[in-house]
């Protein structure tokens, strides 16, 4: 299920890593992750990430959109991303930490099953 209108997508991922460190590129995602979440809940949800997109300035074309990125992410099934699957996602969708080359695990903390990469 991948987006794709046309345009081009410029992953700035490996230059934070290199300028911030592995553990400041996992803390600068879980800011991401709390710029998002619902914060009774502590996930993303669709409400949540419809309000926080909007209140962002995010361009979001329709729910269907938003439907897709928390299906993408959610390895749970709960319909909602926990941090970990949110961090987890944003390594999948970055082409240049997903390239053969380079592996994304060194990256993540051991908690994190690298099949679920």
């Amino acid at each position: 299920m991948e987006l794709d209108h046309g345009m081009d997508f410029e992953d700035y991922f490996p230059y934070m890593i290199s300028s911030l460190g592995a553990e400041g590129f996992i803390g600068e995602l879980c800011n991401g992750f709390s710029l998002l979440m619902d914060a009774n809940k502590g996930l993303i949800t669709f409400e949540s990430l419809k309000m926080n997109c909007c209140l962002l300035g995010l361009e979001v074309r329709d729910d269907d959109e938003l439907l897709c990125m928390l299906m993408e992410g959610d390895l749970d099934g709960d319909g909602a991303l926990n941090q970990m699957e949110f961090c987890i996602l944003m390594f999948r969708i970055s082409p240049c930490l997903m390239d053969d080359g380079d592996s994304p695990n060194k990256f993540l903390p051991q908690s994190v099953d690298p099949m679920l990469m």
